[in-house]
């Protein structure tokens, strides 16, 4: 699976579902808490474009810092949305050109160098699943209130990659010692994907989709049907996150 194509299968789905809404759909309340679905795809161009701006080293103006200041990330991306607030006649051609520029820097940069991004800095194929990830999170928070569907592909099993590989991270910010833990997710199609070491102490198993979701917050653990064995599978499952900030 090449997370380039993929990353532009992704866009390229919720292109043409926002070709689709109208007027009174753009200004319609996400589920992302505080942002319309003009806000969203607003934020989605803001990132886009930061992404040309890391790779070229010509950040966009207003873009927030990639290192860690007093303010979180989530509240510094709001800033970002209300100082720049438009209407979806210029927000979605802005989001329109500026998917394509990240991906093309991305698929031509040097795969081996890592690019400051957020908290850590980030080789190319990573950065392009994070993008991945939140296109797909925000498509959720997108159709979710307006009742259409968004049904999941086995594009999914990037952002459990993404998942699984932060599961390290997400301990050392909550300041506890992480143990590896094996995760067995069925994929859309009743495939399984496997990650982890086969000799994990702790397991994480069910739907790929379900797990994507607790990873970004789109669902608590304890709804996501998500099984957990061993001493350390229920605290990664609480810490899941398919980013880093």
């Amino acid at each position: 699976m090449d997370i380039f194509d993929d990353l532009a299968d992704e866009c390229t789905r919720l292109d043409g579902l926002l070709a689709g809404l109208s007027e009174a759909d753009w200004e319609r309340a996400s589920a992302a808490p505080g942002w319309s679905n003009v806000d969203v795809v607003l934020h989605l161009a803001q990132c886009e474009e930061a992404v040309v701006g890391t790779l070229t080293a010509t950040a966009p103006d207003g873009a927030p810092a990639a290192e860690r200041t007093a303010v979180s990330m989530d509240e510094a991306m709001d800033g970002w949305v209300a100082a720049e607030r438009a209407g979806a006649d210029l927000v979605y051609p802005r989001w329109q050109a500026a998917w394509p520029a990240a991906l093309a820097a991305l698929r031509t940069a040097d795969p081996d160098r890592a690019t400051p991004w957020a908290a850590i800095p980030l080789r190319p194929a990573t950065l392009a699943t994070t993008r991945l990830a939140e296109h797909w999170a925000h498509g959720l928070d997108i159709t979710g209130p307006l009742g259409l569907p968004y049904p999941d592909t086995a594009r999914l099993r990037h952002i459990a990659w993404l998942g699984h590989r932060s599961l390290p991270y997400a301990f050392e910010l909550a300041g506890l010692e992480y143990r590896p833990v094996r995760a067995e997710l069925t994929g859309p199609a009743g495939e399984v994907w496997r990650f982890g070491p086969d000799d994990a102490g702790s397991a994480i198993t069910g739907a790929a989709g379900a797990f994507c979701r607790v990873g970004a917050q789109r669902l608590a653990p304890a709804d996501s049907g998500l099984t957990t064995t061993g001493p350390n599978a229920t605290t990664a499952l609480r810490l899941l996150r398919n980013y880093a900030a």
